[in-house]
């Protein structure tokens, strides 16, 4: 009989560290995300882009990719981002995919322009590049990146 008592004992100990951990998660995860607006990018390939990537300026994160679509007519990609309240877009903002790192997953790079006129919420921003492939990098770096001079 005292075996089961040590054995529930340490049983509900386990789930209230459980439900402390699980509590804590929740408390820290950023749930509700900044407070911004939203944009939009269309693109050709968005391939390994995913809900809740990383929206870069500078190397610093500044939004978040908050879903995409397909465009039925022209067959791009529609991109929508959450871009924080307090950065202000130029409207020739460039817009790219990148990988994170050779590991890592796709994130959205922009690269701001000179134009003084800045992107309204809800804005698109029209000078976009895809994501490139790694395979088709390879492809292009063994068979023909450069010429090699001889003839």
């Amino acid at each position: 009989m005292g075996r089961n008592i040590v054995e529930t004992i340490v049983g509900a100990l386990v789930l209230v560290v459980a439900g402390v951990f699980v509590f804590y998660a929740f408390a820290k995860s950023d749930r509700n995300g900044p407070a911004g607006y939203e944009i939009i990018a269309r693109f050709d390939r968005i391939d390994g882009l995913k809900r809740g990537a990383d929206v870069t300026l500078s190397g610093v994160k500044v939004g978040t990719v908050t879903g995409f679509d397909l465009d039925r007519k022209t067959y791009q990609a529609v991109v929508r981002m959450l871009v924080s309240s307090n950065v202000s877009l130029p409207a020739d903002t460039h817009a790219k995919i990148v990988s994170e790192s050779l590991l890592g997953g796709m994130v959205v790079v922009l690269e701001p322009g000179g134009e003084t006129k800045m992107l309204a919420p809800g804005g698109e921003i029209e000078m976009t590049q895809g994501a490139i492939p790694l395979s088709e990098l390879i492809a292009k770096f063994m068979f023909g990146g450069t010429s090699s001079g001889s003839k």
